[in-house]
């Protein structure tokens, strides 16, 4: 007997989630958000492609509405996911979408080196 295997998931459009979000920038904020737990402004903006002023923008908004908390680390504004019900239910939803995104926009956006530097290099 032939093994069986498990289809992939389709792939999905991005555009459906950035008209749910109400624009690319909440959209890819969010999806950062989830992809790595953690973020700071100028790196978000880095990676979704925005400005850092749009990137804060959204990241006030987004703390004001009780999705997001932040604290200071350093010189740093570091923002995460709040824990509450409403939260954990757009991380549920956000994670199944990161799953059906195409490869070619998971690796533009959501696969970012982040392995710690070499012992000893400058």
């Amino acid at each position: 007997m032939a093994a069986m295997s498990t289809p992939n998931p389709p792939t999905l459009s991005e555009a459906p989630l950035i008209g749910l979000f109400g624009g690319k920038a909440a959209y890819r904020v969010l999806m950062f958000l989830e992809c790595y737990g953690r973020g700071y402004a100028s790196e978000i903006a880095r990676n979704a492609d925005m400005s850092l002023a749009e990137a804060q923008s959204q990241l006030r908004k987004l703390e004001e509405l009780g999705f997001l908390v932040s604290r200071k680390e350093g010189t740093a504004r570091v923002f995460y996911f709040a824990r509450n019900p409403v939260a954990d239910g757009l991380r549920t939803f956000l994670r199944s979408m990161l799953k059906q995104l195409p490869e070619a926009t998971l690796d533009k956006y959501y696969r970012e080196r982040r392995r710690p530097r070499r012992p000893g290099k400058r």
